[in-house]
């Protein structure tokens, strides 16, 4: 489906069944995302025979919303952001008795995320630091928490966009609060207050987090795409834009390591890709 989210949501799902017995499949889950939780909550779904409904927000992607529909996932469209989808979903619960999947705070989600923490290690024992995208803080919860059980020394990064730094102030208030969103190429990290479990684990284990722009974002993305050949979505590029030239971690220190940068979401819509390209070759 394009993003990291599988690990989590079929997670998620294959538990329910097993604590609920195959009669759950008769019950249904629902999610509030954006759309890349959205779309693996809606794959899996359908893959391991439970209804879905996703609570997507008025400025999620055309794509994912669209990929979600081909997935057979009921969509309902509702609130500006994702905070208020989640409020809206989370009505739906008592109304409709389905179960809520949270897509960045579940154990079972965080836990999925931890297995790109554990493939790291595995894949390059060397590494020396981990740059992560942060949204609702529970992919950075996950790899952090794998990172730095197989490897203390290894450093831990989260980048938020500026846009929407709801990490870095739940750190401020040593709890997670409420943030003003503005809209951000980086949509999948537009999270307007973090999860309270990802938030605890990942403050234990994270040894900073910085915030970038939206400039160095698009770039991001351009250079992924000159360099790489690979389209990746705002979210997905937001570590590496931490990393460009004059971006918060583009330091001394970290250069010449051996630095790894999920790039965990591959899902732009066409004409934002087109004018980010537009943008980066004016």
């Amino acid at each position: 489906t394009g993003s990291f989210k599988e690990r989590g949501a079929r997670n998620a799902i294959l538990q329910l069944i097993r604590k609920h017995g195959e009669e759950f499949k008769s019950q249904g889950v629902i999610a509030a995302s954006a759309g890349n939780h959205a779309l693996a909550m809606a794959y899996h779904g359908k893959e391991l025979g439970v209804p879905v409904t996703v609570v997507m927000p008025t400025v999620a992607p055309l794509a994912k919303v669209d990929k979600c529909r081909k997935f057979g996932a009921r969509i309902i469209i509702e609130g500006a952001h994702i905070g208020e989808s989640k409020a809206f979903a989370e009505g739906l619960v008592e109304k409709e008795g389905l179960v809520y999947v949270n897509g960045y705070d579940d154990p079972p989600i965080v836990a999925g995320a931890g297995t790109i923490g554990i493939e790291i290690i595995d894949d390059l024992p060397q590494v020396d630091a981990v740059v992560v995208p942060v949204g609702g803080a529970g992919l950075i919860a996950g790899i952090s928490c794998a990172i730095k059980t197989l490897k203390p020394e290894c450093k831990v990064y989260g980048v938020e966009p500026e846009f929407c730094a709801s990490y870095l102030k739940a750190l401020e208030a040593g709890k997670p609060v409420d943030t003003a969103v503005t809209p951000t190429l980086a949509d999948g990290l537009a999270v307007p207050v973090v999860g309270p479990h990802a938030f605890e684990v990942a403050r234990h284990y994270v040894d900073e987090c910085v915030t970038t722009t939206e400039k160095l974002i698009s770039l991001a993305v351009l250079r992924l795409i000159e360099n790489e050949k690979m389209v990746v979505e705002g979210g997905g590029a937001t570590g590496l834009a931490a990393l460009l030239p004059k971006g918060a971690l583009d330091r001394p220190e970290l250069k010449g390591k051996n630095i790894v940068v999920p790039l965990c979401g591959g899902n732009i819509d066409t004409t934002v890709l087109g004018r980010v390209i537009d943008r980066g070759l004016s």
